[in-house]
């Protein structure tokens, strides 16, 4: 799936089931929950914390709320994610181009 069709999927069902975005910052605010979501499945797969009994950690869908709401971000304020993608790569590769290749701290 292409970024535009994740942003048309993400629009139509807003518009036909979601009734309407809710506000930029009240989606702000859904994005900061949840990639908080995704921090503590993180945590408890890949770090030190030990899940509580029958916590469901389910990585996948975690990171798929905060795509979710990214794209209701990006819909509603105009922004063509692969557009921004690519422009944000150009920018990586220009600006980093050989930076993390000559980090003695990456090469363990």
């Amino acid at each position: 799936m292409k970024l535009s069709d994740l942003q048309e999927l993400v629009d139509t069902w807003i518009h036909k089931q979601g009734v309407r975005y809710f506000d930029e910052m009240t989606n702000m605010a859904i994005l900061t929950e949840e990639v908080g979501e995704l921090a503590r499945v993180m945590s408890r797969t890949y770090g030190e914390q030990s899940a509580k009994p029958g916590e469901k950690l389910d990585l996948a869908d975690e990171l798929a709320d905060v795509l979710w709401v990214v794209t209701c971000i990006a819909n509603q304020t105009g922004v063509n994610l692969e557009e921004a993608v690519v422009a944000n790569l150009t920018k990586k590769s220009e600006r980093d181009a050989v930076r993390h290749l000559q980090n003695e701290k990456l090469k363990r």
